[in-house]
């Protein structure tokens, strides 16, 4: 049961327009919420015990996770999900990259693995791109991909297995999502080892027709494009609810 919440701020009060919503939530439910700070996770000075809810972003709950011990899947790609990628996405590292780069062969887009928002996703065309990345450690894990043309985006919102709103974050409205596709994938992940309570997964059009998954997000730190705000925060509460019963598996 679901006692008190921490929101994260940026200073000053400055707040995600999600966490806003949340706020607006707790206060219809008389949930006791108190805004917390970047510096006050990296101090260690969150109380957290299995009642305490919190709403952050994805360096907030790193460092929590690595607090506590505790691993959440890393892999936006899910093997359950491989097939309805309709595109060759491989793992690589920065040192790989950087040593089988060549300007004669195709772009391809590149993004963080282990770290989801180490940095945003981009197009490698030239050695000026590859540049880029040369800061990193040269062992950071990357997914690459061809570079594919979307023509609309979604982002499904799953909650207890079952779809509670989508929501078109990039495109065009004339593209719409195949839900067949977009049902079957569901299944499959929620058939595997991979689900989790709640989650959005990311679907697209491409220009082929065919509707193939973007990427899987875990349900902690999720955008919410507008999703209604009791919905979404029901979603976070019950990703939230599923990673304390590991972290305080003795008080649950």
């Amino acid at each position: 049961m679901i006692s008190k919440a921490y929101i994260h701020e940026y200073g000053n009060q400055k707040l995600e327009r999600e966490h806003e919503d949340v706020i607006s939530i707790l206060e219809s439910r008389n949930i006791p919420f108190e805004l917390f700070t970047d510096k006050k996770v990296s101090r260690n000075l969150l109380s957290l015990d299995n009642s305490t809810f919190i709403v952050g972003n994805h360096f907030v709950f790193s460092s929590i996770f690595k607090k506590y011990k505790i691993k959440v899947p890393s892999n936006c790609y899910p093997k359950s999900l491989q097939k309805y990628l309709h595109r060759n996405v491989r793992e690589t590292t920065v040192r790989e990259l950087a040593l089988n780069f060549s300007e004669d062969i195709p772009s391809i887009f590149v993004k963080p693995r282990s770290r989801t928002k180490l940095f945003t996703g981009f197009t490698v065309a030239s050695s000026l791109d590859v540049y880029r990345l040369v800061e990193l450690p040269k062992n950071t894990e990357l997914y690459i991909a061809p570079v594919v043309e979307w023509k609309s985006e979604y982002r499904v919102f799953v909650n207890n297995s079952k779809v509670v709103g989508i929501k078109k974050y990039s495109g065009e409205d004339l593209y719409t999502l195949d839900m067949t596709v977009v049902e079957n994938a569901i299944n499959d992940l929620e058939n595997s080892e991979e689900k989790t309570q709640g989650y959005g997964i990311d679907f697209g059009i491409l220009s082929t027709g065919e509707t193939a998954l973007v990427e899987w997000n875990d349900g902690y730190a999720l955008g919410s494009y507008g999703l209604d705000k009791e919905i979404y925060t029901d979603l976070l509460l019950a990703r939230w609810v599923e990673i304390l019963n590991h972290m305080f598996p003795s008080e649950n």
